[in-house]
């Protein structure tokens, strides 16, 4: 009733039942019992990022980005300059030690922000076309921008080279490689491009591969290490790729089985239809990479190539963000308007033919060239264990775009209805309030 409250997800009559697992108020392993409301945005608010141990920057449609204190949730600066949605935000840390913010806008300007002051260090304005993402070498002390061009600038907001686009699409994604590379995504295409550092410190980017194993949009791509990266695709699509020679490592395609109307009991004994579903997001710990594959996730071993967990239906809309805690946690948020922790556990013995019914079907093409890739029910997959919702964050009115991590101070999200949640670990809030309290007894000289 909470939830339908709050708008964050619709009642469901007493005949539509929903497949997504619900949990009840008692939830022990969720720590996250305060929130924080925090107000200062009049619009979507799409993204943050961590600027130290104590503050973090939000930004999204309103044009604005709002510095915060990650304990207190006060707001510490209001930068002001954009007049169009923030596209991209990124921290860039100098060599002397300080960070600044780095903003992209669809008003067509780049931004170099000092978060101390709040003011405007650079701009450009007047670009040719709007900048999609961003992404900081902090080895050569440059940054890179990409939108329907790749340009590559210094700390002094001096561009020091480009490449023309290659489709309308334009990139929307990037990573850095070893050895002066980047990779690109350039609608179903990975563009390797080399930056070129000469004897003068002039620089030059060149074209070094392109690959396309991909069949639909790129919406993902992420290092794994100094060795692997990896891409998602629209259709569901994993693609794990060597970073020094760009060969295709290993290939996944994630096909969730189409269950029947409960109605239609006739047609039950047709094949299931498999139904591609787009990658979200990725993310890694460098063994484990979790996809967010429409309204499931999905968590792949990159040493055994391997699927490890999965869940079908983990939230009642797209996943939009997550991450992994550990080997065995993570987190999850989805346009329902929730945030959901998870946990990775073995699949007990007894419970085996029911878990394969809650999970579902999953299909899975080890190979690009395969006509048809072969479908595999959950108990055929060896050493497959579940993922058990341990908690679920309900506050949020609108969809959460996302959220960051600050270990022990807490979590903070970001969402459609232009609000931040500061949500923060209980029993450490009361520590803490106590040992406030017993301190100023002391100064005091008692009560």
């Amino acid at each position: 009733m909470l939830r339908w409250i709050l708008g964050g997800r619709e009642a469901q009559s007493s005949v539509e039942k929903s497949p997504v697992l619900c949990i009840g108020e008692e939830q022990p392993k969720n720590c996250f019992t305060e929130l924080q409301v925090l107000k200062g945005h009049f619009d979507i608010v799409r993204f943050l990022v961590l600027i130290d141990d104590f503050r973090f920057a939000s930004a999204g449609d309103d044009g604005l980005v709002l510095v915060w204190n990650i304990e207190t949730g006060e707001r510490l600066q209001e930068l002001r300059g954009h007049s169009q949605q923030i596209t991209a935000i990124i921290t860039f840390t100098c060599s002397n030690g300080f960070t600044s913010l780095i903003t992209a806008s669809s008003d067509r300007s780049l931004s170099l922000w000092d978060p101390d002051t709040g003011n405007r260090v650079q701009t450009i304005s007047d670009l040719q076309s709007s900048v999609k993402c961003l992404l900081v070498l902090e080895r050569l002390s440059v940054w890179v921008s990409g939108g329907e061009e790749l340009c590559v600038w210094d700390k002094d907001f001096q561009l020091l080279c480009h490449r023309q686009k290659y489709s309308d699409t334009g990139i929307t994604a990037l990573i850095e490689l070893p050895e002066n590379l980047i990779a690109a995504a350039v609608d179903k295409e990975i563009v390797i491009y080399r930056l070129v550092v000469s004897p003068d410190s002039s620089m030059s980017v060149t074209d070094v591969r392109h690959c396309s194993e991909h069949h639909d949009q790129i919406r993902a791509l992420i290092n794994i290490n100094d060795g692997i990266f990896a891409s998602g695709s629209h259709a569901g699509e994993l693609i794990l790729w060597d970073s020094t020679n760009f060969q295709n490592l290993a290939y996944e395609h994630i096909l969730w089985e189409e269950s029947h109307p409960s109605g239609q009991t006739e047609t039950r004994l047709a094949a299931p239809k498999p139904s591609e579903m787009s990658i979200q997001h990725l993310t890694t710990n460098g063994r484990l990479i979790l996809a967010a594959v429409g309204s499931g996730l999905y968590v792949y071993d990159v040493v055994t190539k391997a699927v490890v967990a999965y869940r079908k239906a983990a939230h009642d809309s797209d996943v939009l963000h997550i991450m992994l805690m550990s080997d065995n946690e993570l987190l999850s948020c989805s346009e329902d308007g929730s945030v959901r922790m998870w946990e990775i556990q073995d699949l007990p013995l007894a419970a085996e033919p029911a878990s394969a019914g809650f999970f579902g079907m999953l299909t899975f093409g080890r190979s690009s060239k395969q006509s048809g890739p072969q479908s595999k029910k959950v108990l055929e997959i060896p050493n497959l264990r579940t993922l058990e919702l341990t908690g679920d964050l309900i506050g949020h009115s609108g969809a959460v775009q996302m959220f960051l991590s600050f270990k022990e101070k807490g979590l903070v999200t970001c969402s459609t209805d232009h609000l931040l949640i500061l949500w923060k670990d209980g029993e450490r809030q009361s520590r803490l309030r106590s040992q406030v309290l017993f301190q100023k007894l002391e100064e005091n000289g008692g009560l």
